[in-house]
Protein backbone atom coordinates (compact mmCIF):
# COMPACT_ATOMS: atom_id res chain seq x y z
CA UNK A 1 0.00 0.00 0.00
CA UNK A 2 1.03 3.83 -0.78
CA UNK A 3 0.03 7.20 0.47
CA UNK A 4 0.55 9.84 -1.41
CA UNK A 5 -0.09 13.61 0.08
CA UNK A 6 0.07 16.35 -3.13
CA UNK A 7 -0.93 19.79 -2.42
CA UNK A 8 0.60 23.86 -3.79
CA UNK A 9 3.41 24.39 -1.38
CA UNK A 10 2.26 26.62 1.05
CA UNK A 11 -1.09 25.80 0.84
CA UNK A 12 -3.15 24.83 4.02
CA UNK A 13 -2.99 21.12 4.87
CA UNK A 14 -6.56 21.10 5.30
CA UNK A 15 -6.73 21.70 1.21
CA UNK A 16 -4.33 18.91 0.40
CA UNK A 17 -5.17 15.42 -1.14
CA UNK A 18 -4.41 12.30 0.77
CA UNK A 19 -4.48 9.30 -2.04
CA UNK A 20 -4.15 6.02 -0.98
CA UNK A 21 -3.16 2.95 -3.65
CA UNK A 22 -3.53 -0.79 -2.25
CA UNK A 23 -3.29 -3.80 -4.76
CA UNK A 24 -6.77 -3.88 -5.49
CA UNK A 25 -8.19 -0.37 -4.66
CA UNK A 26 -7.06 3.34 -4.78
CA UNK A 27 -8.99 5.60 -2.57
CA UNK A 28 -8.34 9.26 -2.49
CA UNK A 29 -9.69 11.74 0.08
CA UNK A 30 -9.57 15.27 0.87
CA UNK A 31 -9.28 16.95 4.74
CA UNK A 32 -12.67 16.89 4.83
CA UNK A 33 -13.01 12.88 4.63
CA UNK A 34 -15.05 12.61 1.20
CA UNK A 35 -13.50 9.13 0.14
CA UNK A 36 -13.74 8.27 -4.02
CA UNK A 37 -13.12 4.40 -5.18
CA UNK A 38 -11.26 4.49 -8.46
CA UNK A 39 -9.71 1.92 -10.30
CA UNK A 40 -5.89 2.18 -10.12
CA UNK A 41 -4.07 2.53 -12.96
CA UNK A 42 -1.28 -0.11 -13.24
CA UNK A 43 1.99 -0.31 -14.85
CA UNK A 44 5.47 -2.40 -14.38
CA UNK A 45 8.43 -0.24 -14.01
CA UNK A 46 11.02 -1.39 -16.57
CA UNK A 47 14.90 -2.08 -15.49
CA UNK A 48 17.66 -0.33 -16.41
CA UNK A 49 20.90 -2.85 -15.68
CA UNK A 50 24.21 -1.35 -16.60
CA UNK A 51 27.51 -2.71 -15.70
CA UNK A 52 30.85 -0.73 -15.47
CA UNK A 53 34.16 -3.03 -16.12
CA UNK A 54 38.21 -3.18 -15.37
CA UNK A 55 39.82 -4.70 -18.09
CA UNK A 56 42.61 -6.86 -17.58
CA UNK A 57 45.75 -4.71 -18.04
CA UNK A 58 46.42 -6.87 -21.65
CA UNK A 59 43.13 -6.17 -23.17
CA UNK A 60 43.53 -4.30 -26.61
CA UNK A 61 41.59 -2.04 -27.67
CA UNK A 62 40.77 -4.24 -30.94
CA UNK A 63 39.80 -6.38 -28.11
CA UNK A 64 37.42 -4.22 -26.55
CA UNK A 65 35.97 -3.81 -30.33
CA UNK A 66 35.33 -7.04 -30.38
CA UNK A 67 33.62 -7.49 -26.99
CA UNK A 68 31.09 -4.68 -27.86
CA UNK A 69 30.15 -6.60 -31.16
CA UNK A 70 29.96 -9.82 -28.99
CA UNK A 71 27.77 -8.23 -26.18
CA UNK A 72 25.15 -6.71 -29.60
CA UNK A 73 25.16 -10.31 -31.34
CA UNK A 74 24.91 -12.33 -28.25
CA UNK A 75 22.84 -10.51 -26.13
CA UNK A 76 20.27 -9.49 -28.77
CA UNK A 77 19.33 -13.08 -29.24
CA UNK A 78 17.55 -13.08 -25.43
CA UNK A 79 14.06 -13.00 -25.85
CA UNK A 80 13.89 -10.87 -22.92
CA UNK A 81 16.49 -8.25 -23.67
CA UNK A 82 14.32 -5.20 -25.07
CA UNK A 83 17.68 -3.02 -26.02
CA UNK A 84 21.36 -3.68 -25.45
CA UNK A 85 24.29 -0.33 -25.41
CA UNK A 86 28.20 -1.34 -24.84
CA UNK A 87 30.93 1.14 -25.10
CA UNK A 88 34.04 2.66 -24.22
CA UNK A 89 35.29 5.25 -22.15
CA UNK A 90 36.14 8.43 -23.48
CA UNK A 91 38.52 9.77 -20.77
CA UNK A 92 41.50 7.14 -20.46
CA UNK A 93 41.91 8.59 -16.50
CA UNK A 94 38.40 7.33 -15.72
CA UNK A 95 38.21 3.57 -13.66
CA UNK A 96 35.46 1.69 -15.72
CA UNK A 97 36.96 1.47 -19.49
CA UNK A 98 34.00 -0.67 -20.67
CA UNK A 99 30.21 -0.98 -19.87
CA UNK A 100 26.87 -2.54 -21.33
CA UNK A 101 23.49 -1.10 -20.54
CA UNK A 102 20.60 -3.39 -21.02
CA UNK A 103 16.83 -2.42 -20.83
CA UNK A 104 14.30 -5.26 -19.42
CA UNK A 105 10.17 -5.59 -19.05
CA UNK A 106 10.18 -5.98 -15.80
CA UNK A 107 12.27 -7.85 -12.87
CA UNK A 108 10.97 -11.01 -13.84
CA UNK A 109 12.39 -10.41 -17.34
CA UNK A 110 15.81 -9.70 -16.06
CA UNK A 111 15.70 -12.71 -13.49
CA UNK A 112 14.93 -15.49 -16.68
CA UNK A 113 17.75 -13.16 -18.56
CA UNK A 114 20.60 -13.61 -15.71
CA UNK A 115 19.80 -17.78 -16.39
CA UNK A 116 19.43 -17.91 -19.92
CA UNK A 117 22.55 -19.83 -21.56
CA UNK A 118 23.27 -17.36 -24.15
CA UNK A 119 24.12 -15.00 -20.83
CA UNK A 120 25.96 -17.46 -19.30
CA UNK A 121 28.28 -18.48 -22.04
CA UNK A 122 29.08 -14.84 -22.85
CA UNK A 123 29.96 -14.10 -18.95
CA UNK A 124 31.87 -17.07 -19.20
CA UNK A 125 33.87 -16.85 -22.60
CA UNK A 126 33.53 -12.69 -23.22
CA UNK A 127 33.21 -11.14 -19.81
CA UNK A 128 35.56 -13.35 -17.37
CA UNK A 129 38.52 -13.97 -19.48
CA UNK A 130 39.13 -9.94 -19.80
CA UNK A 131 38.11 -7.78 -16.80
CA UNK A 132 39.21 -8.19 -13.72
CA UNK A 133 36.52 -6.07 -11.64
CA UNK A 134 33.12 -5.24 -12.23
CA UNK A 135 30.39 -2.82 -10.83
CA UNK A 136 26.68 -3.58 -11.22
CA UNK A 137 24.12 -1.04 -10.91
CA UNK A 138 20.05 -1.71 -11.35
CA UNK A 139 17.67 0.97 -11.80
CA UNK A 140 13.91 1.12 -12.00
CA UNK A 141 12.83 3.02 -15.13
CA UNK A 142 9.28 4.44 -16.28
CA UNK A 143 7.94 2.65 -19.15
CA UNK A 144 7.06 5.44 -20.89
CA UNK A 145 8.68 6.24 -24.72
CA UNK A 146 11.96 7.39 -25.46
CA UNK A 147 11.90 11.10 -26.26
CA UNK A 148 13.02 12.20 -30.07
CA UNK A 149 13.76 15.55 -31.23
CA UNK A 150 13.32 16.68 -35.06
Amino acid sequence: MTTEISGAAGEPSSMRQISVTSSSRSIAADSHLRCTLETPISFTLMVHHIVLYKLNPEVTPARVEAMMMNARMQLLKIPEVLSIKCGKRIDPELDWPFFIAIDFESMDKYAIFREDSIYVKFVEEVIKPNTEDSLVLDFEMDPGKDVRFS
